[in-house]
């Protein structure tokens, strides 16, 4: 036993974009041993195993009872910012104030590096399975990161590099005459590549359950990382989920057979979110979106080429824009981003925009809340001209939306068919994901023109 708490990392502080399955050493620690030392519980029939392209995760043996309990967490086993089975202090959180609020992951991950570099660390056994390296897109290369062709997610990846790089500076700094004795990370050199790794462990493993109770009863948000928990793969239709009690933390499931792989929800996330911080794109996610802002001179456009004479998004009457106003898309501090696709197709504000903006009849659009307005559940609330107006436009939108990406969907599924490395396989499959998206905007936009022309004639006739 003892030679589970004694294991240090000789390895430097590195990381790259992933290029294998390979964890963090090349024998760890058995994890499911240590859970159970620990005081934790692991059905008998887990263990882990390669499960196809997603590296390392749980895999039944055999059958499990639906509703059994899978994997039963102590207090003390759960990576946080605050406990910590030692009377050590977490030295790593004086540098969290650096870290800007949205990068969550950061701060967990400062203190995921302080005990991946300490002599005899607790989490050890956790930590030597955690994986060598990471399919963020940090880590791509810069053509990579242009093959993703779509500017929302070029923008949050520059700005996470840039602050890794920014970081790495800080912490240089910090650290340059600490005693051996008081350096947070065992005197071992922490640079952008280590940082982007202690990070993208995080994003790509953690969950945000809830912490120590808060006045009122209600309970914090805390980030914390679960042994064992973590290695379960992603699954819009899940096998599993994770139950917190007071005390403990574990994961319940539904029926699973032989050999089946242990499968937790992550969240009804765009392939944004899950490209950025899992490093893996879902095909056909019924989350995802493309986003573009809300802009009358683009709307303008569409309307033109979808054949609706003078629009006047440009230039909207003092009540449509009292509207746009209430839709946050107009007035002081307005929220321009909008989105296409997802379980909406079109952004209920966006939607709401076009309807109105597409009418003179004031008196009409009163009648209707903004709910109303907003939603595809109301059908043709403004009357059917108007609402085929305004499915067209969304049509043209898309084309235009279409013609902003380099290449189309087939150049790019030949690109895949040639053989590309992982990053670009990842970056054109992300890409394809985002045009697909559109695509099927267009269809179902399409389809709904045909069902209220055709219910018009039928009715007319």
């Amino acid at each position: 036993m003892s030679c589970l708490w004694s294991y240090r990392l000789s390895r430097p502080f590195t990381c790259a974009a992933l290029t294998n399955h390979s964890r963090l050493v090349s024998h760890p620690p058995h994890l499911i041993n240590w859970v159970r030392t620990q005081g934790g519980f692991v059905h008998p029939s887990l263990h882990l195993s390669s499960v196809s392209s997603f590296g390392f995760g749980l895999v039944a043996s055999a059958a499990i009872p639906r509703g059994s309990l899978l994997i039963g967490l102590p207090p003390h086993l759960p990576l946080t910012l605050t406990d910590a089975p030692s009377s050590s202090s977490s030295s790593s959180s004086v540098f969290s104030h650096l870290v800007p609020e949205e990068l969550w992951a950061m701060k967990l991950g400062l203190k995921l590096l302080q005990e991946r570099a300490k002599a005899g660390s607790f989490w050890w056994p956790y930590i030597g399975n955690l994986p060598e390296t990471y399919s963020v897109p940090i880590f791509f290369q810069g053509e990579d990161i242009k093959n993703l062709q779509y500017a929302p997610l070029l923008y949050q990846v520059n700005k996470r590099c840039r602050f890794l790089l920014e970081f790495d500076k800080q912490l240089k700094h910090a650290v340059t005459n600490l005693k051996p004795m008081d350096h947070p990370f065992a005197s071992q050199d922490v640079d952008a590549s280590s940082l982007g790794w202690a990070m993208a462990a995080v994003s790509s493993r953690a969950f945000r359950l809830h912490g120590k109770k808060l006045d009122g009863g209600n309970r914090e948000n805390v980030p914390m990382m679960l042994p064992l928990i973590d290695m379960c793969n992603h699954s819009f239709s899940p096998n599993a989920k994770i139950v917190q009690d007071v005390d403990t933390k574990d994961s319940k499931m539904l029926d699973i057979e032989q050999n089946d792989a242990l499968e937790l929800n992550y969240g009804c996330l765009s392939n944004d979110f899950f490209l950025l911080d899992y490093g893996f794109v879902i095909p056909g996610n019924p989350y995802d979106s493309v986003e573009l802002k809300y802009d009358g001179a683009l709307l303008d456009a569409a309307s033109i080429a979808a054949g609706v004479s003078s629009p006047c998004f440009s230039s909207p009457a003092s009540w449509q824009r009292e509207i746009l106003s209430a839709l946050n898309l107009d007035g002081k501090a307005p929220v321009l981003k909008v989105t296409l696709g997802g379980p909406e197709l079109v952004e209920g504000r966006l939607l709401a925009a076009l309807r109105v903006l597409q009418t003179e009849d004031a008196e009409t659009v009163r009648k209707h809340d903004l709910s109303t307005l907003e939603s595809f559940s109301a059908e043709a609330p403004l009357g059917v001209p108007n609402e085929v107006s305004v499915l067209r436009t969304v049509i043209a939108l898309c084309v235009i939306v279409l013609e902003h990406f380099p290449t189309k969907i087939m150049e790019d599924e030949a690109l895949l068919k040639e053989g590309v490395s992982s990053c670009s396989e990842l970056a054109i499959k992300f890409r394809i994901q985002k045009k697909s998206t559109i695509v099927n905007v267009m269809t179902e936009m399409s389809k709904r023109v045909k069902n209220l022309l055709s219910n018009q004639s039928a009715t007319a006739s």
